[in-house]
């Protein structure tokens, strides 16, 4: 059975002043539907594929038949991202990180401000598109990495924590060439409840 588009789990406009509603529309229905039917596309001549998650295809990505793999890490890790991404946001999320995940980030940066910056900086400097993540190493560690286009970190044995989209697509029409207000918006929406479950989920 082919991959399907999951719903966005707020209005469009729930995420407003921060993330417009117009951005979510086209983001969520035309960019991630984009990457979703390039990715059935790509594995249609392999439907033993369609019985694994993206997340085993995506971790896995050298028992991939070469002549798709480029397609899949790219298409693939779109869809997946953005699956991970509308999650990470809630019109209820914010402030500062709480329970677990608040006690490790402490533990790695000495608190949660150092965090955000060194978060932000990242983000901020990324050059081109990709997205920057706080991820969960395969040894328990939190590390923030940038990833370039779709690459994953899963492909890296890293598990996904928090992540933001940092293509153009994701903020130019509020925020224009503005990163880094975009960026500054992103820590008022994130779900901190959402984080802390993809802490404990396993590697």
């Amino acid at each position: 059975m082919a991959f399907q588009l999951p719903d966005l789990p707020y209005d469009y406009s729930a995420l407003e002043p921060h993330i417009d509603t117009e951005t979510m529309k086209i983001h969520h229905d035309k960019h991630h539907q984009g990457y979703l039917d390039k990715f059935n596309k790509a594995l249609e001549n392999h439907p033993e594929l369609f019985e694994k998650s993206t997340e085993e295809i995506l971790a896995n990505l050298d028992q991939i038949p070469e002549d798709i793999r480029p397609k899949v890490r790219k298409a693939g890790g779109g869809y997946y991202h953005h699956s991970l991404f509308w999650e990470m946001m809630s019109p209820d999320g914010g402030g500062e990180a709480q329970g677990e995940i608040a006690e490790v980030i402490n533990q790695k940066w000495g608190n949660f401000e150092n965090f955000k910056q060194e978060f932000t900086k990242q983000a901020g400097t990324l050059f081109g598109s990709g997205w920057t993540w706080l991820v969960k190493t395969p040894d328990n560690n939190l590390e923030i990495v940038s990833t370039p286009n779709q690459d994953s970190p899963i492909s890296q044995k890293q598990r996904p924590l928090l992540g933001i989209d940092v293509w153009e697509h994701a903020y130019y029409l509020k925020y224009q060439n503005r990163r880094p207000d975009y960026i500054n918006a992103f820590w008022n929406v994130v779900n901190w409840e959402q984080v802390e479950k993809n802490y404990h989920l396993p590697n």
